[in-house]
């Protein structure tokens, strides 16, 4: 008997990429300055009261996720016309031990992103299943082992130096931060240019 192939359809994206080159001491001197400038609290946590830190500072940042949104888009959507995603709002989170971020996402965005500044031991972010409320119709009870199929929520670990990438429609959230480290990300969103839809009655030209 022939042994049983699983099709993994539609799955949500999550890109991941590590940037080669550690911060250097002036972005590091340039988020500083951002968080001196003011805080906001959050659900949990606080983030910049500046949600445009892009378009004055870390320059280097930016051009490195704009290259990977390029990646993302041409890999993942790959549209057939050229359309062009730039960042919106751009923003600083910072975590501090015992602290979290609530369960979140995010609105007027079609692709999000956070680059991690400075994580914590044993670091990482948790992603919902956007169909966990029809998986949970029916509770088969506790799993064996935990895989992308039977999950409703994934842990995915993050390091310094990294982004992700992911639609911005999709729930995340972090845990309460364990240690003495402040857990310190920049958060991103994106919309795009160009000529949308099929001229099928739903077309829409963005400029």
């Amino acid at each position: 008997m022939n042994e049983p192939h699983i099709d993994n359809l539609f799955p949500t994206p999550v890109y991941n990429v590590i940037r080669n080159s550690e911060l250097n001491l002036e972005e590091f001197e340039e988020i500083k300055s951002i968080i001196e400038a003011g805080m906001r609290k959050n659900a949990g946590n606080k983030h910049s009261t500046n949600s445009y830190i892009f378009e004055t500072k870390l320059k280097k940042i930016k051009e490195f996720c704009e290259q990977q949104i390029k990646k993302y888009v041409e890999i993942i959507i790959s549209p057939s016309q050229e359309l062009e995603f730039y960042i919106t709002e751009s923003w600083i989170n910072v975590t501090k031990p015992g602290e979290f971020h609530h369960c979140h996402y995010h609105p007027n965005s079609i692709i999000s992103g956070v680059f991690y500044v400075n994580t914590v031991p044993e670091d990482h972010i948790n992603l919902t299943d956007p169909n966990y409320k029809v998986k949970a119709i029916f509770n088969l009870g506790d799993q064996k082992e935990y895989n992308p199929w039977n999950s409703t929520q994934w842990w995915l670990p993050v390091e310094d130096n990294q982004l992700i990438l992911f639609p911005s429609w999709l729930e995340h959230e972090v845990k309460h931060v364990k240690g003495d480290k402040e857990r310190i990300s920049i958060s991103f969103n994106t919309f795009v240019r160009g000529n949308l839809g099929d001229n099928q009655l739903n077309k829409l030209v963005l400029k």
